[in-house]
């Protein structure tokens, strides 16, 4: 019987000591070697490509509501668009699942259209609506496109110039037919910055 014990106990140590700390840190050095970027995060000098940044001046493209997003700068409802302060607590990381019906959800899209409008955007449903994260780093050419009389009159850059910067920072769908074509907001920006100087 203390024979199976010890065997039992040496192949849990072996299994915890192989698994536990062998595997892992072989994963993450072959993710270092050769997925560096991703691995550490997708992080430019900017901010993190994977994850929505607060674009709150008009003359920045703005992304999708989220935690991050123009509804952050404006709430007076509770829950709704806004997953950081979802169902009163801070630091919540996805949307409120709040139905078609909810009230709380119609008086959040309305103040965001009304946010839209005040910055001189015809909103789509997706600059007033969240992703299913709260965390969506990407439009759609169509959300860039409606900004454009918003950016282009705070930096003085032209309508054509930021339609052009709108085409070559969209990004097909993946392997051409995987979702839709999209645009990351923060390379967007890095992109106006560039157009601005």
């Amino acid at each position: 019987m203390l024979v199976h014990l010890r065997r039992s106990l040496v192949m849990a140590a072996i299994c915890l000591v192989f698994f536990g700390f062998v595997y892992a840190f072989a994963g993450t050095g072959v993710a270092q070697v050769l997925f560096r970027f991703q691995a550490d995060g997708s992080v430019t000098k900017n901010g993190s490509l994977l994850i929505g940044q607060n674009w709150s001046s008009p003359k920045w493209f703005h992304g999708r509501s989220d935690d991050t997003g123009p509804y952050a700068a404006s709430s007076t409802q509770a829950g709704g668009d806004n997953p950081l302060v979802a169902n009163g607590h801070d630091g919540e990381s996805a949307a409120t699942n709040l139905g078609p019906r909810s009230k709380v959800l119609e008086a959040n899209t309305k103040e965001l259209v009304v946010y839209w409008h005040k910055l001189g955007v015809k909103p789509t449903i997706d600059l007033v609506t969240t992703s299913g994260s709260g965390y969506d780093p990407d439009i759609s050419a169509l959300d860039a496109t409606v900004q454009i009389p918003m950016v282009s009159k705070a930096t003085g850059i032209s309508p054509a110039q930021l339609r052009t910067l709108i085409v070559r920072q969209t990004h097909p769908a993946q392997w051409g037919f995987l979702g839709s074509s999209y645009i990351d907001v923060l390379q967007l920006n890095e992109g106006l910055a560039k157009l601005e100087k």
